[in-house]
């Protein structure tokens, strides 16, 4: 969700009452469950117009909406190839089935990434890898950040390498995560390997990054190439599509961009400058003449936070990212 359409959704859930936003509540992804209860926190008061607008707006698109689909499964697969192409169509679909198959790997997805860790640490290296290639690559970053550095190294190698899951893998853990992939082989996904440890370590600070690279360069210096190959960096903005990158501007805090622009290449402020308005553009190039220094741990940040904004946007079908030959998604 925007700023915007959360406020909007916050205004909604506050009018409906207790009983009849929580059971809205219940169809939410965690993440999206915080980011509307942080909104809602803030509101002290609402004005009568707001709601009002709100209200109209929700009853107008409600008005519009279609009937519910008998086959909701192939319902949406028809939605969303028409709405994002069969490629992405199909990866965010298995996204969305992995869920709703995915049984008690849901109560870890309402737990922050230190309680997640503080529960599996203990695990073999391998259970807590198939654990993770169930989370979001955000959420798998944190758990791994709170790890200790021997079994994030296990872990991560362990990732890379995977191609299939087990069910049978997951009955060392407690009654709840042996459910997570129970069944027979027919239920088995392709959820690890290259790309789930590329998508993983673009949520890593740069010390624990650096880290567990030359980790993977140990082990296999080829892998660990292909692995960068994958990982979509800050320096990488020059290569997304002018209207991609207005989609993304919108999205991010002008400040934000500021201090992650800092000791960029030349290549992507002018790559971030072309795509605002010449205002917008002049306001900018003085803020960051104006700027002094910044702590390169900060830059860093910032730059973090973007390509998490990023990815979100890609995730989400609003945007497509290509590798610097143009041809592979980032998906």
């Amino acid at each position: 969700m925007s700023d915007a359409s959360t406020e909007k959704a916050a205004i909604l859930m506050l009018a409906l009452g207790q009983d009849e936003a929580a059971e809205v509540m219940k169809y939410l992804d965690p993440r999206e469950v915080q980011k509307l209860g942080k909104v809602m926190s803030t509101m002290t008061s609402i004005s009568h117009e707001s709601l009002q607008e709100v209200l109209i707006e929700f009853h107008q698109e409600t008005d519009n909406s279609a009937a519910f689909s008998t086959d909701p499964e192939n319902y949406i697969r028809n939605v969303l190839n028409k709405a994002l192409g069969d490629n992405k169509a199909t990866s965010l679909l298995n996204r969305i089935l992995i869920t709703k198959e995915s049984g008690g790997i849901e109560s870890l997805k309402w737990l922050d990434g230190k309680a997640v860790a503080e529960l599996v640490q203990f695990e073999h290296p391998q259970i807590i890898a198939t654990i993770l290639v169930h989370l979001e690559p955000y959420h798998a970053s944190e758990v791994l950040t709170e790890l200790s550095e021997r079994i994030r190294h296990e872990v991560i190698l362990r990732i890379t390498t995977m191609e299939s899951i087990q069910p049978a893998a997951l009955i060392e853990l407690n009654d709840v995560l042996a459910e997570l992939l129970s069944g027979n082989e027919t239920n088995r996904r392709v959820l690890g390997g290259i790309r789930a440890t590329a998508s993983i370590m673009n949520f890593m600070n740069s010390d624990i990054e650096t880290s567990l690279m030359n980790k993977l360069k140990d082990f296999n210096a080829d892998t660990a190439q292909k692995i960068m190959d994958q990982m979509f960096v800050f320096d990488d903005i020059v290569d997304i599509q002018d209207s991609d990158i207005q989609v993304i501007l919108r999205e991010v805090p002008s400040e934000a961009l500021i201090i992650a622009l800092k000791g960029t290449k030349d290549e992507v402020t002018q790559k971030i400058l072309k795509n605002m308005s010449v205002r917008a553009a002049e306001m900018m190039s003085e803020d960051l003449e104006a700027k002094g220094p910044v702590r390169l741990s900060e830059v860093e940040k910032q730059q973090k936070d973007i390509l998490q904004i990023i990815r979100r946007l890609s995730d989400e079908g609003q945007i497509t990212l290509t590798s610097a030959g143009g041809d592979d998604a980032y998906v």
